[in-house]
């Protein structure tokens, strides 16, 4: 790894210093929003299951493990305390309601329902501490007939037509490639938490955050769904070819040449036909270029094949044209770009091993935090946190 190019916040510089945060999410959308806050220096108290804990210690992929749970469990809980209970336990969940009672933020993504029944539901924990921000994530809300549905990220994209919009025009449904609707939600979260919390120091009022991951798919597709529900109903058409964006002018979308892929974006067809010298696009005007958008594409996937990537990239950028090399992880973590970003960092686990993740991506007063505290063992707070915040 290399040294840091962007300096470091120091701990006692970050805007979240001395708020503290019960996190007692599982798996992606809830305890990305907990480390999120945690990167901004909150103190995160992770409530887990004496037995097993979060699910997410025990979901490997591709059986990589870090401080022996599995290493997506860090990549999502890296500077927090873990403090086990049984929240089915009479003496336990006292023990919660008092910490409770000393916390600025709660974070939870049970189904609807499972905290009221546990006596730790908003209207309940607002008695105890009226000054909580108390923040909810559920798949499909609280009411409706997808209440109770699994919220699971590849679910939901399938549902909200996300996977439908996505490959060509006779290719198979095609999903995002990584949980984007969890990590959109999160985002969501954390934005709802600081908005609550800056409500909070200007009256004193707690109050509550709800989030969705299916309301985070729709809120994703914002520019299409507009467009859709204004339209007559009919439903978009993929490209055939390089479909990028249903509702792309040609010729937005992704090409084969000799030596890669390349991206195009919003670029006139007139400043192609001259830049790259094909003389079949002369025949559109721009006015054509959605009407027409499939001749277009055909033309131009015909003639860049044989073109050399590099090539064509010199031409393209030198004129400005909005284009890009289509890069795997190798090439992408191995470019200039992403060392400029310096946007990893390393986190040491409990027993001493270090693991490489990715940093928060916020820069404060041209610094970033750094964490450099991986996800703690289960349990392994408990001693201190009885002696800090519980009563005798």
């Amino acid at each position: 790894m290399t040294e840091h190019t962007i300096p470091t916040l120091d701990q006692d510089d970050l805007p979240l210093a001395g708020v503290r945060v019960l996190d007692f999410a599982q798996f992606l959308a809830g305890p990305v929003a907990a480390m999120r806050l945690a990167d901004l220096g909150a103190d995160v108290i992770k409530i887990e299951r004496p037995q097993g804990g979060d699910a997410c210690r025990a979901l490997a992929i591709r059986d990589q493990k870090f401080a022996g749970d599995s290493l997506l469990f860090h990549t999502f809980n890296r500077g927090k305390r873990s403090y086990a209970a049984n929240l089915k336990d009479a003496e336990d969940l006292k023990d919660v309601k008092a910490l409770i009672r000393s916390a600025d933020v709660l974070i939870h993504n049970f189904r609807p329902g499972i905290m009221e029944r546990l006596g730790l539901g908003f209207d309940q924990i607002r008695e105890i501490n009226p000054t909580l921000v108390y923040a909810s994530v559920t798949g499909y809300g609280n009411k409706g007939p997808w209440r109770d549905k699994p919220g699971q990220d590849l679910l939901v994209q399938s549902l909200s037509g996300m996977a439908w919009l996505s490959g060509n025009g006779d290719d198979d449904p095609v999903p995002v490639g990584f949980p984007l609707v969890d990590i959109a939600t999160a985002g969501n979260l954390v934005q709802g938490i600081l908005a609550q919390l800056f409500r909070r120091e200007r009256t004193g009022r707690g109050g509550l955050v709800e989030v969705d991951l299916m309301s985070s798919a729709i809120d994703l597709q914002i520019e299409h769904l507009t467009s859709h529900l204004n339209g007559d109903g009919s439903l978009p058409e993929r490209s055939a070819t390089s479909n990028a964006n249903v509702y792309g002018a040609a010729p937005y979308g992704i090409y084969q040449l000799d030596g890669g892929y390349l991206a195009i974006a919003m670029t006139p067809i007139s400043a192609l036909a001259k830049l790259l010298e094909i003389s079949a696009l002369d025949q559109f005007s721009q006015d054509e270029a959605f009407s027409k958008r499939e001749e277009i594409k055909a033309i131009l996937t015909e003639a860049l094949a044989g073109h050399n990537l590099d090539d064509v990239l010199g031409v393209l950028e030198a004129a400005d044209i909005w284009c890009a090399k289509v890069m795997n992880w190798t090439e992408f973590t191995g470019s200039d770009g992403f060392q400029a970003l310096d946007p990893i960092t390393q986190v040491s686990g409990p027993d001493g091993s270090t693991a490489i993740v990715t940093r928060c991506p916020i820069r404060l007063d041209g610094a970033v935090p750094r964490n450099g505290r991986g996800a703690p063992a289960l349990g392994a707070d408990n001693p201190q946190i009885r002696n800090e915040l519980l009563p005798g």
